[in-house]
């Protein structure tokens, strides 16, 4: 598997990597967490979750926020996420308007990575992706399951048309109405890293029944996981310093 070296985190190798979301409605509550993070410790990456600001339809207020987010943390890496209703998201979106949206955003230099969601229809997820990587950003291939854990060789599917539609970071989560659903998730995530794939991958099973699937990551092949910092972006997030104890003492054992 290839690592790949974001800033001056490198996804794919060492400890997995901790992604902590900011869930902010206005710019003042986006900076404000911006600026909480910045001095925190065991932080990888920033995932702006835009669909939950006030002004993502406004073009000139959503980039000067974005503006004022990279200069809050010039050296943490920025993951731009647009979650549509559909996959759990807080708005409606046109695939037309979300295509621009992203096309836009990683034109602008302020962000390192772009989620794309893969079920979105062939043409625009491939637009979007040639979009993305044209102005020199990378995506995050994703699809959300909030009802359900699909068996082990869809999950194994999706994550392997994500690799092969050229999503840099293969990503899924779904959820488990048992611990049999987690152990699935966990099967799946264990068969695409050691089979099919050739770059990092995410993978995880919300709530609180797939928490052990935010903490075993290594164990099983999934080289990032969600951590907290205050609000969360989906159910069973850990705090940042609890998930970060807890990496390492596995990490270290091995």
């Amino acid at each position: 598997m290839k690592a790949i070296k974001v800033k001056n985190v490198t996804i794919g190798e060492g400890n997995p990597k901790i992604i902590v979301p900011i869930v902010g409605k206005t710019k003042d509550e986006i900076i404000c967490k911006a600026q909480e993070i910045k001095i925190m410790m065991n932080i990888d990456v920033v995932e702006w979750r835009v669909d939950f600001y006030e002004d993502v339809f406004n073009k000139e207020k959503l980039l000067d926020t974005l503006k004022d987010l990279r200069a809050t943390i010039p050296n943490i890496p920025i993951l731009f996420t647009f979650r549509t209703k559909k996959e759990g998201g807080e708005k409606e979106i046109s695939m037309e308007a979300y295509t621009e949206l992203n096309k836009v955003v990683a034109q602008s230099g302020n962000v390192d990575l772009v989620d794309v969601e893969i079920y979105s229809g062939d043409e625009f997820v491939e637009e979007n992706i040639r979009n993305i990587h044209k102005a020199g950003a990378l995506v995050v291939g994703s699809n959300h399951d909030f009802f359900k854990t699909p068996d082990k060789d869809d999950i194994v599917s999706r994550l392997k048309k994500m690799q092969d539609m050229g999503a840099d970071i293969p990503k899924i989560a779904v959820m488990p109405q048992s611990t049999e659903d987690v152990l699935t998730l966990l099967a799946a995530t264990n068969e695409m890293h050691t089979k099919y794939a050739d770059r990092p991958i995410i993978t995880m099973s919300m709530g609180p029944l797939g928490v052990i699937s935010r903490l075993s990551v290594e164990v099983f092949g999934s080289s990032m996981t969600f951590g907290a910092v205050g609000a969360i972006s989906a159910p069973g997030q850990i705090p940042v310093d609890e998930l970060a104890t807890t990496l390492g003492i596995l990490h270290k054992s091995l």
